[in-house]
């Protein structure tokens, strides 16, 4: 492995681990993304045209494998069996109840969103990435972005307490 391969990793694995988990919502899943991202940069640095910085160029690579995951059979067919355990499993309405207490309610929330929606929050409030960037990342216009993450925050609104809400209420962009 080159010493550049190397840096690129140490500097940005962890970064697109976490874009990679808040699409899948499975680490192991998610490390395995990431992987692939890196050996598809390793196989192909040379078509890096340094257009954007080499964080977003990475970013946009974990988002379309994440979205390629999501929409794979090997993706359905893990959605379908861990449907039939947790059916087939006997869990108490208590032990139910802690283990959504346990779950962070904003987290719980920006999951229900449409994939559209949560990549745009994501990007924007958890990555801290500018509406160019993101346009950028996700090949669309800026006004598709800013649209997209208006109407991420209204169905926030609705999924979320008003106090939760606080959080996410800076319409500024």
């Amino acid at each position: 492995m080159s010493e550049h391969l190397a840096s690129v990793m140490e500097k940005y694995g962890e970064y697109c681990l976490r874009v990679a988990y808040l699409y899948v919502k499975d680490w192991s899943i998610a490390e395995e993304i990431v992987q692939d991202v890196f050996f598809a940069y390793y196989r192909q640095q040379e078509r890096f045209e340094q257009r954007a910085s080499l964080k977003t160029y990475l970013v946009k690579i974990t988002v379309h494998k994440s979205r390629d995951y999501l929409r794979s059979w090997k993706n359905k067919r893990y959605i379908l069996l861990e449907k039939l355990h947790i059916g087939a499993s006997k869990r108490t309405p208590e032990m139910t109840v802690v283990e959504i207490d346990e779950r962070q309610t904003l987290t719980l929330a920006l999951f229900q969103l449409p994939i559209s929606y949560r990549e745009v929050v994501i990007l924007y409030y958890y990555q801290e990435l500018k509406i160019r960037e993101i346009a950028e990342i996700l090949t669309c216009s800026e006004n598709t972005v800013k649209t997209r993450l208006h109407r991420a925050r209204k169905m926030l609104y609705e999924l979320l307490d008003e106090q939760e809400w606080e959080v996410l209420e800076d319409d500024s962009f």
